[in-house]
């Protein structure tokens, strides 16, 4: 991710890739913007759990993170930062297939919360590779996968040691 100052309200609304990639406006935090993105889907997600089966849920994000990898590409090339720091929809949608699989206890959404902003930042590889080698949609969409994924591997073994 490369920091930079945060797009106008004007940007945002001027192509709806911009709105879906900067998080309906949660990208434009000027401070700790994946944060505040991450956020975001810590409290839509219920609205999100409500409304879908498990099955629907995961198809729902499969076609976000598809239509994320084309929104967020366009708004990087339109920003000419392809990871700009406004662009979070790499952290909602992962982060919602972490709260997905994590047990619905906000201690445990705490924790999921946590551990995925530190996968996000360290970004162990694979996700390293995504972020360095890969400058488009996809490997913005997939570092933050990757760090998905490192979290659910983390709240899997916390919940095998708990037992």
């Amino acid at each position: 991710m490369t920091l930079a100052s945060p797009p106008s309200l004007q940007f945002l609304l001027a192509h709806p890739a911009h709105l879906v990639a900067c998080g309906f406006g949660s990208g434009l935090s000027p401070l700790a913007p994946g944060t505040v993105g991450t956020l975001f889907a810590w409290l839509a997600f219920p609205w999100l759990r409500s409304s879908m089966s498990d099955f629907e849920l995961l198809g729902f994000l499969l076609l976000c993170f598809i239509g994320g990898v084309l929104a967020v590409h366009k708004t990087g090339v339109d920003l000419g930062v392809i990871d700009h720091g406004s662009i979070v929809w790499d952290e909602i949608v992962p982060f919602w297939l972490v709260l997905l699989f994590c047990p619905p206890h906000w201690p445990w959404q705490a924790t999921a919360f946590c551990l995925f902003r530190f996968f996000d930042i360290v970004k162990l590889q694979p996700a390293r590779y995504f972020d360095e080698k890969v400058k488009n949609g996809f490997g913005v969409m997939c570092d933050d996968l990757m760090a998905a994924g490192y979290t659910l591997l983390v709240l899997a073994i916390l919940r095998f040691v708990r037992t």
